[in-house]
């Protein structure tokens, strides 16, 4: 378990992966009443599958990804879309901190490597957001600067000709096969952390190493465990 070669850096998702992405709580804390308890477990599946397909097309602000996802689902369970209802759930985004133990580990782990931040947020979320990491990061790429949302291609593509590597010279961490490390996978990039949340499946054929403690990541480098 490990890497043999020392990156020149690794790359994180941040939000899911770092950052408790608390969004569904937000979503039922501001739809309150409104979302009704039978159908509240299908509006949040429906949602988060729309907030995908918002990411894959032509690229749209983040506000507008939580709007358009919000309403679609909405309309599907058969309630009222209110626009200020998505301006409040997106405006609590920024306040959201990291996981247990995501300090820790990521101040650890730069020691050894630099450390780089590739978010589906926009830009100004995606500084308050790496800010409340408390933890150094070179660069801090967000979808706002990248024109596209992972799992596009080209979010990969710009992340590589912005920090000049290759993708064997990477390691990339993140929570989600699906908007990260199938994308990742393809483009190239052998060496992969999947931090298991527990809120998608283990798809172990993509070739990563499996870690479900935050603290177990520093030690992938050969950094003894504190």
């Amino acid at each position: 378990m490990g890497f043999d070669v020392k990156p020149k850096f690794v790359t994180f998702d941040m939000n899911g992966t770092l950052i408790k992405f608390s969004i569904n709580d937000a979503m039922r804390e501001v739809l309150g009443d409104r979302l009704p308890a039978e159908v509240a477990d299908e509006f949040l599946r429906i949602c988060k599958a729309y907030r995908i397909d918002e990411c894959t097309g032509a690229y749209q602000p983040f506000h507008q990804v939580v709007a358009r996802s919000m309403e679609r689902a909405l309309h599907k369970v058969g309630l009222e879309y209110r626009e200020d209802e998505a301006q409040a759930v997106y405006e609590r985004i920024p306040t959201w901190g990291p996981y247990p133990g995501v300090t820790e580990a990521l101040n650890r782990l730069a020691e050894e490597v630099p450390l780089v931040i590739i978010t589906n947020s926009d830009t100004a979320h995606a500084v308050r957001l790496a800010e409340n990491l408390k933890a150094p990061f070179e660069v801090v790429i967000s979808a706002e600067e990248m024109g596209v949302y992972k799992p596009r291609l080209r979010a990969f593509e710009y992340a590589f000709d912005k920090l000049r590597v290759t993708p064997d010279e990477l390691v990339h961490v993140s929570a989600s096969p699906m908007y990260d490390l199938r994308s990742a996978a393809i483009m190239g990039i052998k060496n992969k952390v999947y931090m298991d949340r527990g809120f998608e499946h283990d798809e172990h054929w993509l070739g990563y190493e499996r870690i479900t403690d935050i603290a177990d990541l520093p030690v992938l480098f050969g950094l003894p465990r504190p």
